[in-house]
């Protein structure tokens, strides 16, 4: 016999039944909650299982137990059933009535959807079939009945139909989730009024404590005011007045050979997880002599400038035993005006001076920022009027005298600027310079200008350069010994041109030589060194602590692309596309492509040379002719590596850089069927180099670009000279991400155009390369010949006649195509450390490394 579990049901916690979905509010509830206790002290039967004696009431005498106990839920639905008939629901009539949530899915909230149920494009259905369909219900009544409740119990996201209850208990615990108050008939008991009151005063009374313990622990204050450099402290309105006497000490005289590695103590800049200085402004304060009178004059607009910017950036501090560096708030920028003694009195009265340990003093030149007339500043494609411009007053005779030679040998092209004497002393006076009785305004007059000259003064650095830098004139700095400004950082050689004094004289013909291109970028570099570093006192002061905070965190420090680089280059084309951090696993190997059409000879001569190398990881050769098949497998050299033969469809240069499934390594050598002059070692270093620098391109053969100014176009160059620009991929590394850029991302038509002519594939890969990372080529070990002595001009393209005209029309084509010339000259290559010096052959790693 079948046991039911033992269950109590003596006593339930529920009150089932329609009756029970009552709003408390009403005035039904006293009837209400009566119906529920009668329901409460009507017992269940006790069931321990089928065939149970336990007997309801005398019409159950002859039921079994499983019919008492349908006969039992049926008594209690049909008292409900009674109960709601006797105050039924009325949108109108009897608002708070009873609803009907009925003993199924399908009865759920009937009298609320007998309405829908009434459309025309429903279906007629009879109340009793309603009533236990089936156990899923009617799938389109559960449909609406879900809509319904999402509308009526203000659901925040819609009902699923397949989701809803079989029991009218459980409807209600459902729609009592969704909503605990709603307006109209209630599905959920109210909470009553003096219920509500008091749990809304208990909110409220932790809220507000929880307000007041937020504004005391997280709102600004402290127990003492400060005296830091503040908003209001910037003032020289209400400062403390502090009087230097006569017989204050005076800081001892510095260290002139100390340095930064040697004075600054960096230990005060302790560890920080940001890698960001600390710097505290000290509170300003006024200082006088004996007698009042001021030691310094009120600050500048200019010194509370810098001090603003300082105070405003992520350096500042305003605790002082944080603090790595230390600004005084004593003006010291025009030392014209200073007071010397008396300002030195006044530093060592801070309290961390320190013989001036750590502490950061902003010295400038006297002068303010010229006013530019902005009609000049549009950019003008004609060329400038003047090719060399002098501007500065006051210069040495022996000085002005190169300069007016200049000046009657080329003409015109050279204008001699000196101070104008036919003038009145003032302030117009010092925005015009002369030369003879024409007066021209200073400084538009250096827009005008490709070249300005910065000459040395009666100090050595000239507030003329600033002047230079802003209206986009390269500056000629002739000054011997002259430290440019940001020198540590900044590259010069990019936006000025350094000359000897001693070779002043030649300063025309040396200027002449620079490429017109080179001079165009030079100027915009020029411009752009002046609007990031140099056209306000905060570029200046923000600038001067990277510097500083580079020093300090050199792990963090600031790249030279982020120094030296436009934003226009930045956030173009120049960036590694690579990030490759780490020097790739020397396990790996590389993968050697040879090209070839059918010099089969010359063929098998690389494979075996080039099979000799340690890290060669496989050989592929690609099949460059479709009208003769491959040598047979046995006539192949056996090597030490997989050796695989792709035959291409069509006869492209192109082929040679595909991004071929085989590839398994990073590192790909490219090389042609004739260079057999190379040898293992040479190979060997030129990978370990490629591994060092592996988003470059590392080869042997060089080439140079070069301007020709009778032309006016670019030249190939192919002649041994102390400059590369390119290397040929005829033997070269680098990395195989380049086969996907070259085959599927290079721009315009030149892949097309190189498979038309059959030519400058290399040139176009170096094109490409220098334009995605911008950086260099590298040329390794000195070897000048590569290829077979035996060779000819019917074996191979680049002996042909009108090879090198093509060669020079690439470029100019490439040039055209990417918008700018991307190749980078250096001076440089790489030997192994020990190539050149008297040493035993059996102690260097790369004995064999060929001399031409």
């Amino acid at each position: 016999m079948f046991t039911l579990p033992q269950k109590d049901f003596s006593a339930p916690t529920t009150c089932l039944g329609p009756a029970c979905m009552q709003d408390l509010g009403s005035s039904h509830g006293d009837d209400l909650e009566g119906e529920c206790s009668r329901k409460l002290d009507q017992k269940l039967p006790e069931l321990p299982g089928v065939g149970d004696s336990a007997m309801f009431s005398p019409d159950t005498s002859y039921l079994s137990s499983r019919g008492r106990m349908i006969k039992w839920f049926w008594d209690s639905a049909e008292e409900g059933y009674r109960t709601y008939h006797m105050d039924e629901y009325d949108e109108n009539k009897n608002p708070s009535g009873i609803i009907n949530l009925g003993v199924s899915e399908n009865k759920l909230c009937f009298d609320l959807l007998s309405w829908r149920l009434s459309q025309s494009d429903m279906q007629r259905v009879e109340p009793s079939l309603l009533q236990y369909a089936d156990w899923r219900g009617h799938l389109f009544l559960r449909e609406e009945v879900a809509k319904f409740l999402s509308f009526y119990c203000k659901s925040p996201a819609p009902l699923r139909p397949e989701n809803e209850c079989e029991k009218e208990a459980v409807c209600v615990i459902m729609c009592a989730s969704v909503k605990y108050n709603i307006r109209g008939p209630a599905l959920i008991p109210r909470m009553k009024t003096k219920h509500r009151i008091y749990y809304i005063t208990l909110f409220s009374i932790v809220l507000l404590g929880l307000i007041a313990t937020g504004m005391f622990q997280f709102w600004p204050h402290s127990i003492e005011s400060s005296n830091d450099w503040n908003v209001e402290k910037r003032s020289v309105r209400d400062v403390p007045v502090v009087r230097l006497p006569a017989d204050s000490p005076i800081p001892e005289r510095g260290d002139l050979s100390c340095r930064m590695h040697t004075c600054f103590d960096v230990y005060r800049c302790g560890f920080n997880p940001k890698n960001k200085i600390k710097v505290y402004i000290y509170a300003l304060k006024k200082y006088v002599d004996d007698f009042g009178v001021p030691v310094s004059n009120t600050i500048s607009r200019e010194y509370n400038e810098l001090l603003t910017a300082i105070s405003d950036s992520d350096y500042y501090t305003d605790d002082i035993n944080r603090a790595c560096l230390f600004v005084p708030s004593i003006d010291v920028l025009n030392q014209n005006t200073l007071r010397i003694k008396e300002t030195a009195q006044a530093l060592a009265q801070l309290s961390r001076w320190d013989r001036g340990t750590n502490h950061l003093l902003f010295n400038m030149l006297p002068g303010g920022p010229p006013d530019y007339n902005t009609a000049l500043d549009v950019p003008r494609d004609s060329p400038r009027r003047y090719f060399l411009i002098s501007s500065q007053v006051g210069l040495h005779p022996e000085y002005r005298e190169d300069l007016e030679a200049l000046q009657v040998k080329h003409g015109e092209s050279v204008l001699v600027l000196d101070k104008c004497t036919n003038l009145s002393e003032g302030g117009l006076s010092i925005r015009k310079r002369c030369h003879k009785h024409q007066v021209f305004d200073y400084p538009q007059v250096l827009q005008e200008a490709t070249f300005c000259v910065v000459l040395r003064g009666a100090r050595l650095g000239q507030a003329i350069l600033s002047d230079v830098l802003q209206a986009g004139c390269v500056p000629v700095v002739i000054a011997d010994s002259y430290i440019l400004p940001f020198s540590e950082v900044l590259d010069w050689k990019r936006a000025s041109v350094v000359v000897p004094e001693e070779k002043m004289s030649d300063v025309y013909s040396i200027l002449q030589s620079i490429p017109q291109r080179q001079i165009e970028e030079m100027q915009r570099q020029a411009r752009w060194f002046w609007e990031a570093y140099f056209q306000s006192i905060k570029a200046i002061a923000l600038a001067t602590l990277q510097i500083i905070n580079d020093r300090i965190y050199p792990y963090a420090a600031i790249s030279y692309e982020e120094w030296n680089d436009p934003p226009a280059v930045k956030w173009g084309s120049v960036s590694n596309p690579l990030f490759l951090p780490l020097i790739p696993p020397q396990s790996q190997g590389f993968t050697a492509i040879v090209l070839t059409y059918d010099r089969v000879e010359s063929l098998f001569r690389v494979i075996t040379e080039v099979s000799k190398v340690p890290s060669l990881s496989k050989l592929l050769v690609v099949w460059n002719n479709q009208n003769k098949n491959p040598p047979e497998d046995s006539l192949w050299p056996k090597i030490r590596v997989p050796l695989k033969v792709v035959r291409t469809a069509e006869n492209k240069l192109s082929n040679r850089f595909f991004p071929y499934d085989e590839i398994e390594t990073e590192a790909v050598l490219a090389i042609d069927d004739d260079i057999i002059m190379l040898t293992s070692d040479e190979l060997q270093f030129g990978y370990e180099v490629w591994r060092e620098f592996p988003d470059r391109l590392v080869g042997y053969p060089g080439r140079l670009h070069l301007w020709d100014h009778e032309m006016n176009k670019w030249k190939y160059e192919s002649e041994w000279t102390n400059e590369v620009s390119m290397v040929l991929t005829g033997a070269a590394f680098y990395h195989k991400y380049f086969n996907y850029l070259y085959t599927y991302k290079m721009p315009g038509d030149i892949k097309n155009w190189v498979d038309a002519h059959m030519n400058c594939e290399d040139i176009a890969m170096n094109f490409l390369v220098a334009n995605v990372t911008g950086k260099a080529v590298i040329k390794v070990t000195p070897r000048k010949k590569f290829k077979c002595p035996e060779c000819t001009a019917i074996d191979g393209l680049s002996l042909d006649q009108t090879h090198m005209v093509e060669r020079s029309e690439c470029i100019n084509k490439f040039a055209s195509v990417f918008g700018t010339m991307p190749l980078k000259v250096v001076e440089h290559r790489a030997d192994p450390v020990l190539y050149k010096d008297d040493f035993p052959e059996k102690l260097k790693s790369f004995p064999n490394i060929g001399s031409l």
